[in-house]
């Protein structure tokens, strides 16, 4: 019988890439999301699913916020994370929460489709290179999504600076300090300048 997977991540190139390797064995069967709402939409139509890849960076993730509603929504059945370039720290938080296991963008096809396998049979994974440390970026998917500018805003906001602080500190105008904060939330998905911070801080961002 085969293995259903959910697949979803923002990125229709890396969707199709990965349900292509994974149905190429005729051992899968794969469906698609490109945000949370939509992957929780067909977790409820369609679920429970053997396993759940989830993007940690698509739209209502919200860092590892939605993880656990997710796993419960999915009757308890795996649920794992896969990212370009998340930190250690993030892969090993998601585990403590209690994710499968953890999927760098980057692993060749032959180790993904395992992974997967691996994962769907309830065995938690995560690759030894990443988790010691020897693969782990310099950059996040979460920084790369940012300007240097906004990154500076954010620090403000995640030190509960005001509009007119921040302004002074990056000496700027207190206006254009504005249209960073909207921008930022706009971004990250967040409803207010608290949001974004508590946001960031989830998403191991300093």
């Amino acid at each position: 019988m085969a293995l259903r997977i959910l697949i979803a991540d923002d990125h229709d190139m890396v969707r199709e890439t990965i349900a292509m390797f994974l149905d190429a064995d005729g051992g899968t069967e794969t469906v698609a999301a490109s945000d949370l709402p939509e992957a929780m939409a067909k977790i409820e139509a369609e679920g429970p699913f053997d396993l759940v890849l989830l993007d940690y960076t698509m739209p209502g993730m919200k860092g590892l916020e939605a993880l656990p509603k997710v796993m419960k929504a999915n009757d308890e059945k795996p649920v794992g994370l896969i990212s370009g370039t998340a930190t250690r720290l993030i892969a090993e938080q998601a585990l403590a929460m209690g994710a499968i296991g953890f999927l760098p963008k980057t692993l060749p096809a032959k180790s993904l489709v395992n992974a997967v396998r691996f994962m769907a049979a309830g065995e938690i994974y995560a690759p030894v290179n990443f988790m010691s440390g020897k693969d782990d970026p310099e950059e996040t998917d979460f920084e790369k999504a940012l300007s240097e500018r906004e990154r500076q805003v954010l620090r403000g906001l995640m030190e509960a600076k005001s509009n007119k602080e921040i302004a002074r500190d990056l000496e700027l105008q207190e206006v254009t300090i504005k249209l960073h904060v909207k921008t930022l939330c706009r971004k990250l998905d967040a409803r207010n300048r608290t949001d974004a911070a508590m946001i960031a801080r989830s998403a191991g961002f300093i």
